[in-house]
């Protein structure tokens, strides 16, 4: 009997090993995510404004907008001003959206920030397999720009592209990345599966695919894809 008790001891322990090593493959890369870094030793200050949505699908601009902020915090170098203070400086200056380089000048000037970010939605699908088409477009506030004393609404307005659905001014000088995230292909779904590496946590019920069938997490998988973009243009 002793010899018995021995042996299913001795069992058990091989099967524990085995399912630990198991594990500990699977786990490696969890809390190991890619580090993306600021061009430059120079630190910066970047705010997100509202995203603007041109999908037509009602998408929450102020959702969006937390989404690429928590990316951005990701991203060694960089301080990041939420899209919250954004807001409450649209508000003093009573503009709903980013229309000249004028404006986020001034915007960038009352934030005390080097750079407003500014996102866009243009394809939104949330069903799996989900699509997302976004772009982001940096404004770099000039080191000469001076701000005057009382900054008129109206001459924002007049500064501003001509219609009010324009996203932004054309040729205007600002940094910009679009992309198009539809999961129904097979190079995007690797480039998802790269990504869910070290972000997923392998003992979910879903494990990587949650990122199918949770919107957010797909949108925040696009927008570290476009800010990764963005950064190699700034090099």
């Amino acid at each position: 009997m002793t010899r018995r008790i021995r042996s299913f001891v001795g069992i058990a322990f091989i099967v524990a090993g085995i399912l630990l090593t198991g594990c500990s493959e699977h786990d490696k890369h969890y809390g190991s995510e890619e580090q993306l870094g600021l061009p430059g030793v120079k630190r910066q200050t970047w705010a997100v404004a509202p995203t603007l949505d041109l999908s037509g699908q009602n998408v929450d601009p102020l959702l969006q907008s937390d989404i690429v902020f928590g990316q951005l915090q990701q991203v060694h170098g960089l301080t990041v001003i939420p899209v919250n203070r954004v807001v409450e400086v649209y508000a003093s200056l009573k503009i709903a959206q980013i229309q000249s380089e004028e404006q986020a000048a001034v915007v960038c000037d009352l934030l005390g920030c080097d750079a407003l970010l500014v996102p866009t939605v243009t394809l939104y699908d949330p069903y799996d397999p989900p699509k997302l088409g976004a772009s982001l477009q940096l404004f770099q506030k000039s080191g000469s720009f001076t701000r005057a004393e009382q900054v008129d609404p109206r001459e924002l307005a007049r500064q501003a592209a001509p219609e009010l659905n324009q996203s932004l001014p054309a040729n205007g000088k600002f940094l910009q990345v679009v992309g198009m995230f539809d999961a129904a292909n097979g190079s995007t779904r690797d480039s998802l599966w790269l990504y869910t590496e070290g972000r997923n946590d392998p003992k979910g019920p879903l494990g990587p695919k949650e990122y199918l069938v949770s919107m957010d997490r797909y949108c925040g998988f696009a927008y570290s894809a476009l800010i990764k973009d963005l950064l190699y243009r700034m090099k």
